[in-house]
């Protein structure tokens, strides 16, 4: 959030999280959402990359420490981009990346 991004929580135990309305599914978010943030539990991650599929993600990204190739298999099967084990924060600020203002 803070180089730019929208961020869209989604958590069935929680309404708000850092101000933000969080969604119980990815399903339920009622705009379009480019990349799928996944910190869960390997084992959690293939539903979720059906998911992310579903409503029409460009990628699905498995944060530091998880790894699932089947999650990663399906969702490029899907046509998204499947990146494992990486944290998107430090990515973005290793590579200056900072959301263009709009």
């Amino acid at each position: 959030m803070a180089a730019g991004f929208h961020v869209i929580p989604v958590t069935p135990r929680e309404t708000r999280i850092l101000g933000q309305t969080a969604y119980p599914t990815l399903a339920d978010i009622p705009e379009h959402v480019d990349i799928v943030d996944v910190f869960r539990r390997a084992e959690e991650t293939p539903a979720i990359a059906d998911e992310a599929a579903r409503i029409g993600a460009k990628v699905l990204w498995l944060q530091l420490g998880i790894v699932n190739e089947d999650a990663a298999a399906r969702a490029e099967a899907a046509g998204l981009t499947a990146i494992m084990n990486l944290c998107i924060g430090k990515t973005t600020l290793r590579l200056g990346i900072k959301r263009a203002a709009s």
